[in-house]
């Protein structure tokens, strides 16, 4: 019996949804050595925020689209309790000085900004017109998201180290980023479609960069950053996913 689009979308949308519980996950062993240094000293709490943006972007995107959007609502709610969970540990741990900045950010950001852009689209459009407006929204910022790798591709250039670019990251995101380009096509979302193509193609970069570098001797840097700040979580649209790699950065 012939799969109908709806039906295919489903399929796409459930393994994209697998992959990107993984990649919001992927961060458990930063916050494991923040929880046993009893300090998040060296890292940053922006991939974080934006991940949780992105996911509560996502959400309200599928609750105005209401048609086909499940999946949608399921992966980015477990993504808001994942990256609030994060920031809480995050903010738990830090500094004074980084748990203001991550309070500044988060009101800037996920209070101010969401609420600017919640309370402008309840009031002032209607209809179809809202979905495309919030639709836009999300596609421009999952684009935002996944031009993140260009920094991590620079550095691994510079430095010719793939230390700072997993290939196991850059893989299951270029995964995820099929599923849910696939997932928009069937549906013809074209919100969700468009993003996840430069996700695509920004990943088999990532990946044939590591082939180049993985071997190379590498080029020390006079202030080195952790990992986990530049990939840590970028990627996450789909998300949106870490922020810092694309891979946590919201999952759609």
């Amino acid at each position: 019996m012939a799969m109908n689009r709806e039906s295919w979308a489903f399929v796409f949308g459930l393994i994209g949804n697998i992959i990107s519980f993984m990649v919001f996950l992927s961060p458990i062993p930063t916050f494991y050595q923040i929880y046993k240094k009893k300090t998040s000293e060296g890292y940053q709490s922006l991939p974080y925020v934006v991940a949780l943006l992105s996911a509560m972007l996502w959400i309200y995107y599928a609750l105005v689209k209401k048609e086909a959007a499940l999946l949608l609502i399921t992966i980015n709610t477990f993504g808001i309790v994942v990256e609030a969970s994060y920031l809480a540990l995050f903010l738990f741990y830090a500094s004074k000085k980084a748990r203001l900045s991550t309070f500044k950010l988060l009101l800037l950001l996920n209070v101010f900004g969401y609420g600017a852009m919640l309370l402008a689209t309840l009031y002032l459009s209607k209809g179809k017109k809202r979905l495309a407006i919030i639709g836009w929204i999300c596609l421009v910022f999952n684009i935002s998201v996944f031009a993140a790798p260009l920094f991590i591709m620079k550095k691994v250039i510079t430095t010719r180290s793939v230390e700072y670019m997993p290939f196991t990251l850059s893989f299951f995101l270029t995964i995820n980023a099929v599923m849910w380009f696939f997932y928009g096509l069937f549906l013809r979302d074209y919100y969700i479609a468009l993003p996840n193509t430069l996700g695509f193609l920004f990943g088999i970069v990532q990946m044939v960069l590591y082939l180049m570098y993985r071997n190379a001797t590498p080029v020390a840097l006079e202030n080195p950053m952790k990992v986990q700040e530049l990939n840590g979580h970028i990627v996450d649209v789909v998300k949106g996913q870490d922020v810092a790699k694309g891979g946590d950065i919201g999952k759609v």
